[in-house]
């Protein structure tokens, strides 16, 4: 099976990290990284996986002992030094290149692609994207363009002092 995520090449180098699960390096810690996947990467019903499902998953992979409990340790940070098989389960199931656990910079790049992957899982910025596919270069600086004149204004109608929070041009 193909990794869904962490293509080489890929141009997805500008999004925000992933906030939370970091370490006070700013590395994201073996919990963050694991219960990232989680978050992001989800059934086609688009609930989440649960433990037991993963540890599963996993035990069927690698025949070894994987419980849902440890699988909840592992996201928790209550245990950090799982053997390299189980974190290959783990890679193969949530379909991320095993790098994702060893290596910062690609981790911090695949973060990058799974937060991409979470915000798609919104209808409507799915919808935008997908009808940007068709335009030209131009077109696209222009829904930039158009959006940052939104956020400037949806920030303004945010903050507005003294009016409720909106505010009018």
């Amino acid at each position: 099976m193909e990794p869904i995520l962490g293509q080489a090449g890929n141009p997805l180098r500008g999004f925000a990290k992933v906030a939370h699960g970091e370490a006070s390096s700013g590395q994201m810690t073996l919990a963050g990284k694991i219960d990232t996947l989680f978050q992001v990467v989800r059934r086609p019903d688009r609930e989440m996986y649960s433990n037991e499902e993963v540890a599963k998953a996993c035990r069927e992979a690698t025949g070894e002992t994987f419980s849902a409990t440890y699988v909840w340790q592992l996201r928790t940070g209550r245990r950090d030094n799982p053997t390299k098989r189980h974190l290959e389960a783990l890679a193969q199931f949530f379909q991320v290149p095993v790098a994702y656990f060893f290596d910062d910079d690609q981790g911090a790049a695949i973060a990058r692609e799974l937060e991409l992957l979470g915000v798609l899982r919104d209808a409507g910025v799915r919808n935008v994207a997908l009808r940007a596919l068709t335009l030209s270069p131009e077109g696209i600086d222009t829904l930039n363009d158009m959006i940052d004149v939104l956020v400037r204004h949806e920030g303004k109608t945010r903050t507005a002092p003294g009016r409720g929070g909106a505010e009018e041009d």
